[in-house]
């Protein structure tokens, strides 16, 4: 990969076929890494405050989560606004402008004086940090190409598994010392930060040259040629899937865990935390792995890691085989995001480098939206019972190896690709 310039200047990044053989400069991983931890960070990071938030507002709790469901909204419509963008006007500009609006708009979520004004300010400002989300994916396909790529991605892995390990964590002890509203002023200092070290250190990765032309009718040109391919769709749909799983975990273990189970909550953040160290753990083995093969054959294995550890927690909880068998399944089905993730992005971006942004902006659509569909689903039976959360956990992971099989998809990088 491609040296980035340490100047004030920041310097155009080299081609692809450049960067692509040359050790990754730690400080570009680092913050692309940061950028696309932007959800993990808006969503995570004020969960501890929930209490304080609906206290210090004198509202009821529902009316509290829907801050949390606006922000969700807000990262996936973001993505489908920022891609097309960055393909246009290359992915510098629209990165400053995203996180400037972040940084301002977490500022005004501190100051806002009700929670409606709270859940308007959520949706901004989950759509100003879905900027950083896309564009950090649309470097990384501007950088690089096939195995390259799904290295690239699994060494992301080692920020994004770290981001929902610490998000909670910061809160909770930010919550020692100041409000929910500290939280949210923590929030747009990170986002300031990030928007000083780009201005400093990131320069354009996507010349001139390489860029799309037209408005919006060129952007849903690009939209309608994506869906329309089998290939992006094929991986797109099984990652999408596999992340709709590990999102109904996110949604449901600690009411299953806790309520269900016994769990203190002390001992659920810990599993918690530990399920999230498998995604760093079989992300790094991932990139072992990519040094002998393609990102087929690990992405393989994750999809039926994971309609495994769906299985086995079907099984264990309508058996009653224990707690323990279900925290097995558990961390299969998590830990295999670390699999699967790195390699259906770079399988899916690798056909479309021409437009890399709008191929990132509606991957990220297909992961929030089954993802937001997946989270309610798992309440449908109520909350004195594990059973719901099996099946929804295993119901994806199972599609997502179907999807996978799906035999009108084309492979975009072949099983010999060393790139």
């Amino acid at each position: 990969m491609a040296t980035v310039p340490s100047s004030t200047r920041p310097a155009q990044a080299p081609p692809a076929g450049a960067a692509a053989d040359r050790p990754m400069a730690l400080r570009l991983l680092f913050m692309l890494g940061a950028l696309s931890a932007f959800g993990p960070l808006s969503l995570d990071m004020y969960l501890p405050a929930l209490p304080d938030l609906a206290t210090g507002l004198d509202v009821a709790d529902a009316q509290v989560q829907l801050t949390l469901t606006s922000c969700l909204v807000g990262l996936a419509a973001g993505q489908l606004l920022a891609g097309p963008l960055s393909d246009r006007w290359g992915r510098r500009t629209p990165l400053l402008i995203g996180l400037a609006g972040y940084a301002v708009a977490s500022v005004l979520c501190a100051l806002a004086p009700n929670v409606t004004a709270l859940t308007g300010l959520r949706l901004l400002q989950g759509m100003a940090g879905a900027v950083g989300i896309v564009i950090s994916r649309a470097i990384v396909r501007d950088l690089y190409g096939g195995t390259a790529a799904a290295r690239c991605f699994s060494l992301l892995m080692l920020v994004n598994g770290a981001a929902p390990i610490l998000a909670p964590v910061i809160g909770g002890q930010l919550m020692r010392f100041t409000s929910w509203r500290g939280i949210f002023v923590t929030l747009g200092v990170i986002g300031a930060l990030l928007l000083a070290l780009t201005v400093l250190l990131l320069g354009e990765t996507l010349p001139r040259e390489r860029r799309l032309s037209g408005g919006l009718g060129q952007a849903l040109r690009s939209f309608g040629a994506l869906l329309r391919d089998p290939g992006f769709m094929r991986y797109a749909l099984a990652g999408g899937f596999a992340f709709a799983a590990m999102f109904a975990y996110i949604s449901a273990s600690s009411f299953v865990l806790q309520d269900v189970y016994g769990l203190s909550p002390q001992r659920f953040s810990l599993l918690f935390a530990g399920n999230a160290l498998g995604i760093m753990l079989l992300g790094q083995c991932n990139v072992r792995l990519l040094r002998r093969t393609s990102p087929q054959t690990p992405l393989r294995a994750g999809l039926l890691l994971s309609a495994a550890g769906g299985a086995g927690l079907l099984i264990a909880v309508t058996a009653g085989l224990g707690l323990p068998a279900v925290l097995v399944s558990l961390f299969a089905v998590v830990s295999s995001i670390g699999l699967i993730m790195p390699n259906s992005t770079a399988l899916s971006l690798s056909g479309h480098p021409e437009a890399a942004g709008t191929a990132s902006a509606l991957l990220g659509l297909v992961q929030y939206a089954l993802g937001g569909v997946s989270a309610p689903l798992t309440g449908l039976g109520g909350t004195g019972t594990a059973l719901p959360m099996a099946v929804v956990i295993a119901s994806f992971a199972g599609a997502a190896v179907l999807v996978y099989l799906w035999p009108g998809g084309r492979d975009r990088v072949q099983e010999r690709d060393a790139s």
